[in-house]
């Protein structure tokens, strides 16, 4: 079975760092498009970043320049660093994966729990 595992989640002040991770089991991850998306309270799933084969990234305009998507496709992990922090980046975070390049499209096949970050 697919499964995405996030992890890394928590609190942190304005300013701060975070490293979400997010562990696929059931698929190579070499061989799948992978996507992290938020949620905040009362708002629409937002597709955050986005990263395909090749590595290359995509990003939503709000997080170019403090965020970063990578992959190890060794570990079969999705990372997203999150730098710079802002109130408005709290939300629930999950990550996708889908074998087409759909990139910040919700229409991902697979998905995680979601892991929550608190910025204040």
């Amino acid at each position: 079975d697919v499964q995405l595992v996030e992890s890394g989640g928590g609190s942190v002040q304005a300013g701060g760092s975070l490293r979400l991770s997010c562990v696929a089991s059931g698929f190579s991850a070499s061989e799948y498009y992978m996507a992290w998306f938020r949620q905040a309270p009362g708002k629409e799933r937002e597709g955050v970043a986005a990263i395909d084969h090749a590595g290359s990234p995509t990003y939503t305009y709000s997080v170019k320049d403090r965020f970063t998507i990578s992959k190890d496709s060794v570990a079969n992990t999705l990372y997203l660093q999150m730098n710079s922090l802002k109130p408005e980046d709290t939300a629930i975070y999950f990550c996708a994966a889908d074998r087409f390049n759909i990139q910040l499209a919700r229409s991902y096949n697979y998905w995680g729990q979601g892991t929550q970050v608190t910025v204040s």
